[in-house]
């Protein structure tokens, strides 16, 4: 697949670290241009700007808090802007808080379905207005969403709803040929699974799964560029659980 996305134009958000810093790598290896969208860690994405640069690639690092409407709009106007056009949408942001029900607050609800639900659905619609035919829309979801864990209601709820956005929105931009799927991963080895996690507990998890162990940001990164590729043009409203048999 390598230089397989020359000419394309991929946004990514989240992409300052863990996944959708590997996403964003990935992608620009493979030729995309790559605008590396971030909410608070300038630092962090210029780094990933500069290590695509270092080995060949093109990116651009773009502040903006998805969780707002207008943030979102100007994301992409930015791009727009850097590279007159988007062919390629991975809504990677996300931000997951695990508490048990009677002590998750209002604010841990907000937040939670502020950038994982909104931020979603109105990059989708960004997606909608600007991108050409044939483009290709990755969100995020999760394994936890087919599991019964304790203190996960809220992030796989949000989940839940990303993955309805996947499905009804299929046929919406079918005739345009854009693609739209979800991928759901399992534990994987980034700051949002690991952090508060204790090595006992993240070797437990790991060991529920076929292969045992938790997922590398590379075993997704390589699901994302699949769905990113023209090989995936037959693939959409899907729902890829990309987890090592963890469910």
């Amino acid at each position: 697949m390598e230089q397989a996305l020359v000419g394309k134009v991929a946004l990514v958000t989240g992409a300052s670290r863990g996944m959708g810093k590997q996403i964003a790598e990935d992608l620009a290896q493979h030729g995309a241009k790559v605008v590396v969208n971030y909410a608070s860690s300038p630092a962090k994405a210029e780094e990933v700007v500069a290590g695509i640069v270092q080995r060949g690639g093109e990116a651009i690092a773009i502040q903006a808090d998805i969780s707002g409407v207008t943030e979102v709009e100007r994301l992409f106007r930015e791009t727009l802007d850097a590279y007159g056009r988007v062919d390629i949408l991975v809504n990677n942001a996300g931000v997951m808080i695990t508490k048990p029900l009677l002590q998750t607050t209002e604010e841990d609800f907000d937040k939670q379905f502020a950038i994982n639900v909104k931020g979603t659905f109105f990059a989708i619609q960004q997606a909608a207005k600007h991108m050409g035919d044939g483009g290709r829309i990755i969100n995020f979801s999760t394994s936890v969403a087919g599991q019964m864990f304790p203190a996960y209601s809220t992030y796989a709820g949000t989940k839940g709803a990303v993955e309805q956005f996947t499905r009804q929105l299929a046929k919406e931009l079918g005739p345009r040929g854009i693609t739209i799927n979800a991928v759901a991963p399992g534990p994987v080895n980034t700051e949002l699974f690991t952090v508060g996690k204790s090595e006992e507990q993240i070797k437990a998890v790991g060991s529920m799964n076929a292969f045992g162990r938790i997922g590398e940001p590379q075993d997704i990164s390589d699901v994302v560029l699949f769905l990113a590729s023209e090989q995936s043009r037959w693939v959409t409203g899907q729902t890829l659980r990309a987890n090592g048999g963890f469910i």
